[in-house]
């Protein structure tokens, strides 16, 4: 079975750059959520291997949505992803549980 990885960010256009560079690597085992809830939600269903969250989104953003993902599983790697590059935010992550985190 192949490495799998949700991609949570409520903009369709950041979620299908990186499915393709996801698919460019080899890697086409790939869920999709497009807000805080639904990523929880796709967590629970699909145990990813790794998950790429972005931090602005509707219906919980991506720092509520990384406590429960932590709550649930504090082995869960997630990179925490944003274009807004505040250093509270990035602390934040980390001390949620991020694995890592990208601008």
């Amino acid at each position: 079975m192949g490495f799998k990885i949700l991609v949570a960010d409520d903009s369709a256009f950041m979620r299908n750059i990186i499915r393709n560079i996801l698919a460019q690597n080899g890697i086409t085992d790939i869920i999709e959520a497009a807000d805080g809830q639904e990523a929880i939600d796709r967590f629970r269903e699909n145990s990813p291997d790794l998950i790429f969250l972005d931090i602005m989104m509707p219906n919980k953003d991506g720092l509520e949505a990384l406590k429960e993902i932590m709550g649930k599983d504090n082995n869960a790697k997630v990179v925490m992803c944003t274009s807004v590059g505040q250093e509270k935010i990035i602390q934040e992550a980390v001390e949620g549980g991020a694995t890592d985190f990208v601008t």
